[in-house]
């Protein structure tokens, strides 16, 4: 059954194929994934500034779901959100951000935002499903390379109806 769970330096050989199988997951991760037990270890294991949860289907780690840059004293959080080519197209990035931001407002968050791409349509449907309100356009706010993206931003409150979608478990 899909689940999320906290990431492991064992999960680089599944973090290796995702990266394998999606180059543009690399460009969006950032960061120095020579070594990416070490990249798992500085980037994906919870810290007081972020909480993210390893998606994982059939044994496999096949996503990533996360709070980072979490202030506590505005009670917010910026949740981001990805999965390997293999695992899109099921609802689970949307049922993994469902399960995620109940956690984030458990823990006592009360906002919460993300943007995507405005390119990446896919995107949009998972944060909507999992309840996130359209909000506005940011232009070319990100930088990939020398191309310039335009990013549309979500939000969700704690005190915002529930969404339909069904979360996944947490273990």
């Amino acid at each position: 059954m899909p689940h999320l769970r906290r990431w492991s330096r064992s999960d680089a050989a599944d973090l290796a194929d995702a990266l394998h199988a999606d180059p543009d997951l690399g460009r969006q991760l950032g960061g120095d994934a020579d070594d990416l037990a070490e990249y798992i270890a500085a980037h994906l294991t919870p810290a007081d500034s972020r909480a993210p949860f390893a998606l994982v289907l059939d044994g496999r780690v096949v996503g990533n779901v996360a709070v980072t840059a979490i202030d506590p004293r505005h009670d917010t959080g910026w949740v981001s959100y990805w999965l390997a080519p293999v695992a899109r197209g099921r609802g689970l990035a949307s049922a993994g951000l469902t399960a995620v931001a109940a956690w984030a407002f458990t823990a006592g968050l009360f906002r919460l935002e993300l943007g995507h791409r405005v390119n990446n349509p896919a995107s949009c449907r998972v944060a909507t499903a999992a309840g996130f309100a359209v909000e506005g356009l940011e232009r070319a706010k990100l930088r990939y390379g020398d191309e310039r993206f335009d990013v549309e931003t979500h939000a969700r409150l704690a005190m915002d109806p529930e969404p339909v979608t069904e979360p996944l478990p947490i273990r």
